[in-house]
C-alpha cells in the first residue's frame, strides 16, 4: 500500500531495518503455529461469508426500493437509489477466524430511516432464509448503536444501519470523506465510525500483510491470557489493532515476529496514561451540532490507557480500563516480552506465547464469586449482561486509594460461566443461588459476554435494550425449563492483597455494588437473584478448570505451638483477617455449625433475592 511516510504516525520510525533471514524463518514458524491453533478458517467457510453478505446487500437494496415506493418516490429515482454494505472490525481487517462474527454497516439514501430499517429488515431476513438456516435473529433497536444480530447458514452477522443525506448510494461510495457526516445524528455517527476507523487503520499501515499476521498473534495472545474484552475493562479488537498499527509505523519494514516483540517492549514501557495516537487529528467538519471528542469530557482525563481512534470524532477505545487491569496487562506484557526474546534467541517456540492463562491455577489465593441467576434463559441473558457490564464499577470502587482496603489488585476474569439447573425444592433452589452445581443438568458453558448483543447493550448503558430482551423473556413459556428450572452465570474476580497485610474488608463496596445492580428498573426478586461471596483458591468449583490443569490444594495449617506469642497476645477483636473481614467464605453453613466455627455474616456478601 503506497503511502507517503508523513501520513503514517506522529513521529519518525525507530528503525527502518529490513527483515533478516532469521526474521523470515520466525515469520514462517509463526504462521505455522497460528494455523495449528486453528486461527484461520477454510476457504469454503470464507466463501459462505461472502455469499451471505451478497444476500444481505440484495435485501438492503430491496428495502430501499420498498420504502421509497411507499413514500411515493418516482421510479427513475428508485432505480438509482442503491444501498451498500460496509464491513468493519476483524472481517474488514482480514484477521477473522472460525466462528467470528461479521460486523456490517448498511448504508441507505436519505428517504430510508432507522425506523424503516427495523420495521422491515428482520422480516425480510426471515422470509428470505430457510427456517433451518436462520438460527438467530435478535433486533435491539434501543441500544446506543442499534443492531440486528443474526446468524444465517452458520454465518453470524451484526448488522447496524445509517442513512446518509444523499438521494442515492453509488456502488463506489467510500466513507473516508468526513463531509459525508454532515447532518448525521449522534447515533448515525456512532454507526459509521466503525467502518471509518477500520479503513483509516489500513491506510496508516506500511505493510498490511505484516500487520495482519502480527495482529492475529496479538489477538490470540490476549485471548489466551485473559486480557481481551471491553466489557471486563480490557482492550478489545480495535484497541489492540491500533496498538499494532503504531508498532508497524515505528518499525515500517520489520517482519511480523519483530512487530510482535516490539509490541510488548514498547507498550510495556509506554508512559501511560500518555495516549497512543496514530496520526494528526483531522479537522472537525461542520455538522450543524456539537460533537465531543476525547478528552473533552472531564471523566476522560482520568483514563488509564488511552488509545485514540484516528478519525473524527476521536474516541478512546479503552475508556473502561481500570488501574488493576492496567497492572494485569503490564505484567502480561513483561511475560510476553521475555518469551518473544527467547523465541528470537532460539530458546522457546511460539506455542509458549499462547499458553493458557493461570488465573485459577496460580495467580490468586482469594476470589470474589458473583452468582447471577434467573428463572428463564432470556431473562438471565439480560440480567447477567446488566451485572457483568458493571463489574468495572466494583473494581474501580475497591481499588480506589480512598477505599483504604488491603487490596492491591482486583482482576476480573474475562468470561462468565453459564449453567442450567433443575431444583425440586426451595432449599435446592437456594443452594443453586449460592453457587452450588449439585443440581446442574447441562455442562457448564463459558461465554464471551462482549459478543452477546444483549450484554453489549448493557455495557452501553441502554436500559431500554435490556428491557426489550427481558420483556421477550416474560412472553416465553417457561415450562421448557420445568417448574424449578434456573439459569445462572458466575463471574470471578481475583484478589491480590498488599504484601504483609491480611486485613480485608470490602463489604461496603460490595453492598453498594449489589444495591446498584438491584436498582435496575427490571429487577424482580421473584425472577432474579445475585450472590456475592469470597472463595479461596482451593474451594474453586471444578468447572473453571480445563483438562490438564491442577486445582490448588489447601495448605496444612500450622500447629498451635507455631503461633508467635505476639499473635497469641493480640486481642481477637483487633485481628481482622480474610475470614471475618467482610467476605463470606465458600463453606456450607451446616458444616460450619458442626465444626464449631461460626463466622459472622458479612454485610453485602450474602445472597439477596430482593
Amino acid at each position: 500500500m503506497a503511502q507517503n511516510d508523513d501520513t503514517r504516525g506522529v513521529s519518525a520510525p525507530l528503525s527502518t531495518d529490513s527483515p533478516t533471514e532469521r526474521d523470515l524463518k520466525l515469520s514462517a514458524d509463526l504462521m505455522t503455529e497460528l494455523k495449528a491453533q486453528n486461527n484461520f478458517e477454510p476457504p469454503e467457510a470464507t466463501q459462505k461469508r461472502e455469499e451471505v453478505l451478497v444476500k444481505l446487500e440484495g435485501l438492503l437494496k430491496e428495502l430501499v426500493r420498498k420504502v421509497g415506493k411507499s413514500k411515493g418516490l418516482p421510479e427513475e429515482i428508485l432505480q438509482q437509489a442503491g444501498g451498500k454494505i460496509f464491513t468493519y472490525g476483524s472481517y474488514r481487517l482480514k484477521v477473522f477466524g472460525p466462528g467470528s462474527d461479521i460486523d456490517a454497516l448498511m448504508i441507505a439514501p436519505r428517504h430510508v430511516t432507522r425506523e424503516d430499517f427495523f420495521k422491515y429488515m428482520p422480516d425480510m431476513i426471515r422470509q428470505s432464509t430457510p427456517t433451518e438456516q436462520l438460527t438467530e435473529l435478535v433486533p435491539v433497536e434501543a441500544a446506543n448503536v442499534p443492531i440486528i444480530k443474526t446468524e444465517i447458514d452458520g454465518v453470524a452477522v451484526d448488522l447496524i444501519f445509517s442513512t446518509l443525506h444523499m438521494a442515492s448510494v453509488p456502488k463506489d461510495l467510500q466513507l473516508k470523506d468526513s463531509n459525508l457526516l454532515r447532518g448525521l445524528s449522534e447515533t448515525d455517527l456512532r454507526c459509521v465510525n466503525g467502518t471509518r476507523v477500520t479503513d483509516r487503520l489500513l491506510q496508516l499501515v506500511p505493510e498490511t500483510k505484516t500487520f495482519r499476521l502480527a495482529l492475529r498473534a496479538i489477538k490470540l495472545w490476549a485471548s489466551r491470557r485473559g486480557v481481551y474484552g471491553n466489557v471486563y475493562g480490557f482492550p478489545g479488537g480495535v484497541g489492540y489493532a491500533m496498538m499494532v498499527v503504531r508498532m508497524c509505523q515505528l518499525y515500517p519494514r520489520a517482519a511480523a515476529p519483530v512487530i510482535v516483540n516490539k509490541f510488548f517492549m514498547v507498550m510495556g514501557k509506554w508512559r501511560w496514561p500518555d495516549p497512543v495516537t496514530l496520526c494528526k487529528r483531522e479537522p472537525a467538519p461542520d455538522l450543524g451540532h456539537y460533537v465531543a471528542q476525547w478528552p473533552e469530557n472531564p471523566w476522560e482525563k482520568a483514563d488509564k490507557m488511552p488509545i485514540i481512534t484516528p478519525v473524527f470524532p476521536c474516541m478512546n477505545a479503552t475508556g473502561g480500563l481500570t488501574a488493576s487491569n492496567l497492572e494485569v496487562i503490564l505484567r502480561e506484557f513483561q511475560r510476553a516480552l521475555k518469551i518473544t526474546n527467547d523465541i528470537h534467541n532460539g530458546k522457546q517456540e511460539w506455542q509458549a506465547l499462547f499458553a493458557r492463562q493461570t488465573f485459577f491455577t496460580e495467580d490468586y489465593k482469594h476470589y470474589l464469586c458473583l452468582v447471577t441467576g434467573s428463572r428463564t434463559k432470556e431473562a438471565q441473558q439480560a440480567w447477567s449482561g446488566f451485572v457483568s457490564s458493571r463489574l468495572r464499577k466494583l473494581v474501580s470502587s475497591i481499588e480506589s486509594p480512598q477505599s483504604k482496603t488491603a487490596v492491591k489488585l482486583i482482576h476480573p476474569f474475562n468470561k462468565g460461566f453459564e449453567a442450567m439447573h433443575e431444583c425440586k425444592t426451595l432449599d435446592e433452589l437456594e443452594q443453586v443461588k449460592q453457587g452450588s452445581l449439585q443440581f446442574q443438568v447441562a455442562k457448564t458453558k463459558t461465554v464471551d459476554e462482549s459478543a452477546d448483543v444483549k450484554v453489549a447493550a448493557a455495557a452501553q448503558g441502554s436500559a431500554d435494550a435490556l428491557a426489550q430482551a427481558a420483556l421477550h423473556a416474560d412472553l416465553n413459556d417457561t415450562k421448557q425449563d420445568g417448574p424449578c428450572g434456573y439459569h445462572t452465570t458466575r463471574y470471578f474476580l481475583g484478589i491480590e492483597l498488599q504484601q504483609g497485610n491480611n486485613q480485608l474488608d470490602i463489604s461496603e463496596h460490595v453492598t453498594t455494588f449489589r444495591n446498584a445492580c438491584k436498582s435496575w428498573n427490571l429487577f424482580d426478586d421473584s425472577i432474579h437473584s445475585i450472590t456475592i461471596k469470597h472463595v479461596r483458591n482451593y474451594m474453586l468449583p471444578d468447572d473453571v478448570f480445563v483438562e490438564g490443569e491442577k486445582k490448588p490444594t489447601k495448605k496444612k495449617s500450622k500447629k498451635a505451638k507455631d503461633v508467635t506469642p505476639a499473635a497469641e497476645a493480640q486481642p481477637a477483636h483487633k485481628k481482622r483477617t480474610v475470614a471475618n473481614a467482610g467476605l463470606d467464605e465458600n463453606q456450607d453453613p451446616a458444616k460450619r455449625r458442626q465444626s464449631g466455627i461460626v463466622e459472622p455474616k458479612a454485610n453485602g456478601m450474602t445472597n439477596d433475592d430482593g
